[in-house]
């Protein structure tokens, strides 16, 4: 049987142990406008029994003018208790379609020191697919302390990145589509150019999966090996604002790649500024 990701749980396993004690179930679903889904509302509507919505627009840094940035270990702290998910808890994330956004939220609770986070395979819409277990009723949340141990060697902040890019010293893996990343569809964000990154290698992030079934793990080296990344080198990742930019993260840490980070102003930032370099067409040979 092929090997999977070591930060994956199948839908079986995550219907035996739904009950649990010390098992945090995230529904971490977001949406673009051009998908007309409501996140919030198909959560209300159902949900996998237990869980707990993970709102991506809020948990951020207030303070920045960015989409998604991460907020500070502070912030999220609060976020994270009120949602009664403790550090040492058995997180599991899941979002409607699977290997979308819930790997940015399984990358967030890493970042702020969890070590068992996974992400559930498949994503919600196959659950109900398949017929699993759903509820409309609230979840009942008991308060507790989720105390961040915060690693800031996970992100890459834009004057790294600028850095980076003008000297080379990690692969840059771009998970936005193949016309964005060619400058061939325009970003969905005004004011954004068109383009990538000098040296920036696409890998976008539905490469990575199949009908929201993460790859084996001979299959995630395979799209890394064809977007030319070596996951035995340093690798940054981006994408438009962050959030897909973590389905490579996801794949890098389950081929146990050990050098890998996240640019969080990904494109909004690089693509927003008037002063970064930006190319268009395919990615370099």
């Amino acid at each position: 049987m092929a090997e999977k990701s070591p930060f994956i749980v199948s839908p079986d396993w995550l219907e035996t142990h739904l009950h649990d004690p010390g098992l945090s179930v995230v529904d971490a679903s977001w949406y673009l406008p051009a998908q007309n889904r409501d996140a919030r509302a198909e959560y209300d509507a159902a949900h996998i029994p237990g869980a707990i919505f993970f709102d991506q627009d809020a948990v951020v840094d207030p303070d920045s003018a960015l989409p998604h940035t991460l907020p500070s270990p502070t912030e999220f702290e609060r976020h994270a208790s009120a949602m009664g998910i403790g550090r040492t808890d058995t997180i599991v994330v899941y979002d409607g379609p699977g290997m979308f956004t819930a790997p940015r939220v399984w990358w967030m609770f890493r970042v702020m020191g969890a070590d068992k986070v996974f992400v559930l395979d498949g994503g919600f819409d196959n659950w109900k697919t398949d017929g699993r277990p759903v509820t409309d009723r609230p979840t009942k949340i008991a308060g507790t302390a989720f105390v961040p141990h915060f690693d800031p060697g996970q992100l890459v902040s834009l004057d790294a990145m600028q850095a980076i890019v003008a000297d080379g010293s990690a692969q840059i893996a771009d998970a936005r589509g193949a016309g964005r990343f060619t400058g061939e569809e325009p970003e969905p964000r005004a004011g954004m150019r068109s383009g990538h990154m000098p040296g920036a290698r696409n890998l976008p992030f539905g490469a990575l999966s199949e009908n929201g079934y993460f790859k084996d793990l001979d299959g995630l080296r395979a799209a890394l090996a064809e977007a030319g990344i070596d996951p035995g080198k340093p690798v940054v990742t981006s994408c438009g604002s962050g959030v897909t930019a973590a389905v490579i993260n996801l794949a890098l840490a389950s081929v146990g790649a050990a050098n890998h980070r996240l640019y969080d102003g990904s494109w909004s930032e690089w693509g927003g500024r008037p002063d970064t370099p930006v190319v268009t067409g395919p990615a370099d040979a």
